[in-house]
């Protein structure tokens, strides 16, 4: 089949390279004018990992292994730990800490000349006898059996088939920042998550002594934005125990990023006809459980194998890959909804949960990792 993707971010990268190893051909369509490099780093978990490989895509020699997250309050005290290491034992795939960009890199290497068009937004979709046209701004149209809307939180293809004003904003809001910063957790395969009154601290090792570092906050998008950033989040948090001040100390503003947290109720049908959608433009949420961009890859590697089966009907596969994805990603979105970053469990009742909560917790959230050849393992 002929399919056309919207979007070149991790998503449509992804789902490229699903279509293309099952003999469809592609053509992806980004809007910005260039591969993408911002985002700061995401955490890859063993879900996302074994999409991964079975895209054949290595994360050799880029980014870091998260081994342990621990949960701290802000005055340093242990709330809970998981074992993030049982769940690489378990399912055979390590979670990982990697840049945005070198995510998206490897995921981009390898695929075909041509294959991505660069500066193409698309402005309406449109799909007739058996056929999907996407058109563009520049007045340019291109037409196939199949089209998949990759185009994230502000996706044009989302607004097609369910209107406007479905994504609302959520509670909070974060700022972050990607920066060598030279504190012990660092170098480290230890991951931390503090909480207090104030809002949550995330701080997590990337790589080649990078940091990857966030406060979240409650916000509104009627809030006015702080004129200086860094010194708020210095004055709301520098009295919180080690290292959150040492953080702020070498922070810098050119570091700084903010963005607001979105999310969508997940729909059982995503799709109509021909077209569908995947990764943030079909459910987006807040990141408080690390899963967005492998739910993205889960939601690939699916939409990949239902299209593989090659039936008469495409749109009945499209009908299919949806099923199969709304139980996953329903619960991790109304989970990531509750903002469990923030939640303030206090350490005695915290640490009754189990260590390997998380091994469990990926099973529940994974279409990839509860295949049988991979469960029987």
């Amino acid at each position: 089949m002929d399919v056309l993707v919207i979007g070149a971010g991790v998503g449509g990268l992804a789902v490229s390279r699903a279509l293309l190893a099952a003999g469809h051909r592609v053509r992806v369509h980004e809007q910005a004018p260039g591969p993408r490099t911002g985002g700061k780093a995401v955490l890859v978990w063993s879900n996302g990992n074994a999409v991964l490989a079975d895209l054949g895509v290595s994360l050799d020699g880029v980014g870091a292994r998260i081994d342990r997250i621990d949960a701290l309050t802000h005055d340093g005290r242990l709330r809970t730990s998981m074992d993030i290491a049982h769940a690489a034992d378990r399912y055979g795939f390590v979670t990982q800490a990697i840049a945005r960009r070198d995510l998206q890199r490897r995921l981009a290497e390898g695929l075909p000349d041509g294959l991505l068009r660069y500066g193409a937004s698309c402005r309406a979709v449109t799909q007739d006898q058996g056929r999907v046209t996407a058109t563009f701004s520049d007045g340019s149209t291109d037409t196939a059996d199949l089209l998949i809307g990759a185009d994230g939180h502000h996706s044009v293809v989302r607004r097609h088939l369910w209107g406007e004003g479905t994504v609302r904003p959520a509670t909070f809001g974060t700022w972050q920042g990607l920066s060598p910063i030279d504190i012990d957790i660092t170098d480290t395969a230890r991951h931390l998550m503090i909480s207090g009154r104030e809002g949550a601290c995330g701080l997590m090792p990337v790589g080649g002594g990078l940091l990857q570092w966030w406060f979240d906050v409650r916000w509104s998008p009627a809030d006015p934005r702080p004129a200086a950033p860094l010194a708020e989040l210095r004055r709301r948090f520098g009295h919180w125990a080690s290292p959150v001040p040492e953080v702020l100390a070498a922070a810098t503003e050119g570091d700084l990023e903010f963005f607001g947290h979105h999310w969508n109720k997940v729909r059982p049908v995503v799709g109509e006809g021909r077209i569908t959608l995947i990764g943030d433009a079909a459910h987006t949420m807040p990141p408080t459980l690390g899963q967005g961009a492998n739910q993205t890859l889960e939601d690939a590697w699916v939409l990949g194998r239902e299209l593989a089966k090659g039936d008469d009907d495409p749109a009945a596969r499209l009908r299919a890959y949806e099923k199969d994805r709304y139980p996953r990603i329903s619960l991790v979105s109304r989970l990531a909804r509750r903002n469990p970053a923030n939640w303030r469990t206090p350490p005695i009742l915290a640490r009754l949960f189990p260590e390997t909560i998380q091994t469990t917790m990926l099973a529940r959230f994974s279409n990839r990792l509860t295949e049988p050849a991979v469960h029987s393992s």
